[in-house]
């Protein structure tokens, strides 16, 4: 008996329920992630869109009657400003960052390291943050204290940290390493043949960032972009920890709705300042989204 026959003997001979197990469906295997989103987000994304829209008598849009006041209407726009001013700032010096990691060795030892900080930094928040911030640079910080000593005051004209502008100072800290790891596997995709192609064509740095890596970079630094805006806008940890007094914010603006201290807390009006909330960022993402399609068909 051959070598080839034998298999076929032995397919012939084998029991007819002796066969291999049928394949398990592919879904099972992501049944677990599956679970975990619908648990702890699209759950409590249903349970924000019934709040929006029901209260005492039922079905009824009044739980955005509020949406119009002036001190709704500017938590909001001071959610928009600090969340651009934190994602334009973050995403200029991270994409400098990110192209002298790329232009260097990529296997190097400044590589890791910088990747292994943006990694640590980019999800260095909340509490933690706030307090870091609060000892570095409060009014009794180590370092407003220092320049102090050699006479700078840097809270001559108040304390800002407490403020809009520090908000924007902190929130820079992590979108500046954020910005690093989803701007990175662009540049990386810029292929030096690119470069040489252009200088043999008579055309210098101007021409090259201009007509070649600048296009093909802008939906990437883009897209980027958006993700830290709406990184930005979607934090609530630092704010609070910062800022304990006031709506400044429109996440600050939903906690102190729900956990009113003067008998005035309303979980409809909080769910419809969410859901409105919830819509900027599902918009962001999109857009973010269709960016990130257009930079992935050259980086492939």
């Amino acid at each position: 008996m051959t070598v080839i026959e034998r298999p076929l003997v032995e397919t012939v001979r084998r029991p007819l329920g002796g066969g291999r197990r049928p394949a398990s469906p592919q879904w099972i295997a992501a049944a677990p992630f599956f679970l975990y989103v619908g648990i702890f987000l699209l759950l409590p994304t249903a349970i924000v869109v019934g709040g929006a829209f029901i209260d005492s008598t039922g079905l009824s849009l009044s739980n955005f009657s509020t949406m119009n006041q002036r001190f709704v209407i500017n938590a909001f726009i001071n959610s928009v400003v600090l969340s651009a001013t934190s994602a334009i700032i973050g995403a200029v010096f991270g994409a400098l960052l990110a192209y002298a990691v790329a232009t260097g060795n990529p296997n190097g030892v400044f590589r890791r390291l910088v990747s292994s900080a943006c990694g640590v930094l980019a999800q260095f928040g909340g509490v933690t943050l706030a307090f870091a911030f609060i000892a570095t640079l409060g009014s009794a910080g180590f370092i407003t204290l220092w320049l102090q000593q050699h006479g700078t005051n840097i809270y001559a004209n108040g304390v800002w940290l407490y403020q809009l502008r520090g908000l924007v100072l902190v929130y820079t800290y992590f979108q500046i390493p954020l910005m690093v790891l989803v701007f990175l596997p662009a540049l990386d995709g810029i292929r030096p043949q690119w470069r040489e192609a252009t200088e043999s064509l008579g055309g210098g740095t101007w021409h090259y960032w201009r007509y070649v890596a600048g296009p093909l970079l802008a939906p990437a630094f883009l897209g980027s972009t958006l993700l830290l805006f709406a990184n930005a806008f979607s934090a609530y940890a630092t704010a609070a920890a910062l800022i304990n007094q006031g709506s400044v914010i429109a996440s600050l603006l939903i906690a102190n709705t729900l956990t009113s201290e003067v008998g005035l807390a309303n979980p409809g009006i909080a769910s419809a300042f969410a859901l409105v909330m919830v819509v900027i960022v599902a918009v962001v993402m999109v857009l973010y989204t269709v960016l990130q399609r257009r930079t992935a068909r050259w980086l492939q």
